[in-house]
């Protein structure tokens, strides 16, 4: 992974892994200034490059009364306060054209969902701000296919981009992932590994997205051993009362010992 590409990451001598970790979505201030620093404390004494996530709306749920957001401005500028606080990028996902530059003016990362890379307006969008692009691969697309939404990126001018895999859909309520297509994805663009959607259990007849927290270690252990770039976890100090995916959600009380047994596995991947 070249860190150049990652606005205001710093290098470091361990030639580790990266993190995108934070909230599903922005709740309110307090909880995003809490969950930043205690993140950016672990990744610190880790050396592990850090980028905060935080969703500034919830564009795709499943019920119309499902969270949604506090307000786009007011989560953007919560956002932003983050990653001048701590002195570290942040990354929110965009769901329309019009999103791209406005979130652009706050956040260092455009993430694209999953079920939006292959929106070629979109994808552009964020590519023209000029800001790193990360594609979620689509739960319904092969490895292989991202090989066209990084190029719709490089198309319009931008040469930073990113995937991360978040699963493949195993029937109508499962994923799972592939871990043949991480080298496969590598050849494209960095790639990351989405630790927590990957254990999404999603289209429930109740409107809200179950999970499998509890395989949180082994897939991302998983990912370590195949030599991911990056991983991304969504962590909450109260999953249970989060208001947007918190049954799939690690509880920040456990991300140190995760990323302590990941560090040590990077270093003994990286000797071979």
């Amino acid at each position: 992974m070249d860190l150049n590409l990652i606005p205001r990451i710093k290098h470091t001598t361990s030639n580790n892994f990266f993190l995108l970790a934070g909230p599903c979505a922005i709740e309110n201030e307090e909880m995003a200034m809490q969950i930043a620093e205690k993140v950016v404390e672990i990744t610190k004494k880790l050396e592990i490059p850090y980028i905060f996530k935080g969703s500034f709306k919830k564009a795709n749920r499943s019920r119309i009364d499902s969270f949604t957001g506090i307000g786009d401005e007011k989560a953007l500028q919560i956002l932003q306060k983050v990653g001048n606080t701590f002195d570290v990028p942040t990354v929110t996902d965009i769901h329309e054209v019009s999103d791209a530059a406005k979130a652009a003016a706050y956040v260092e990362v455009l993430q694209i969902p999953a079920f939006l890379v292959r929106q070629t307006d979109l994808v552009v969008a964020a590519a023209k701000t000029g800001k790193v692009v990360n594609l979620k691969k689509g739960q319904f697309m092969s490895p292989e296919a991202m090989q066209h939404a990084v190029k719709k990126v490089h198309d319009a001018g931008n040469k930073q981009a990113l995937i991360t895999d978040r699963g493949t859909m195993f029937g109508y309520q499962d994923m799972v992932v592939d871990f043949r297509g991480i080298p496969v994805m590598q050849q494209y663009a960095p790639t990351i590994l989405d630790v927590t959607h990957s254990l999404q259990q999603p289209n429930q007849a109740s409107g809200v997205t179950g999970g499998k927290p509890e395989l949180i270690e082994t897939i991302a252990k998983a990912g370590m051993a195949v030599g991911v770039d990056g991983i991304f976890i969504e962590t909450h100090f109260d999953p249970a009362n989060a208001k947007s995916d918190g049954a799939n959600m690690l509880n920040l009380a456990y991300l140190e010992d995760l990323l302590t047994k990941l560090v040590a596995i990077r270093k003994t991947v990286n000797n071979f």
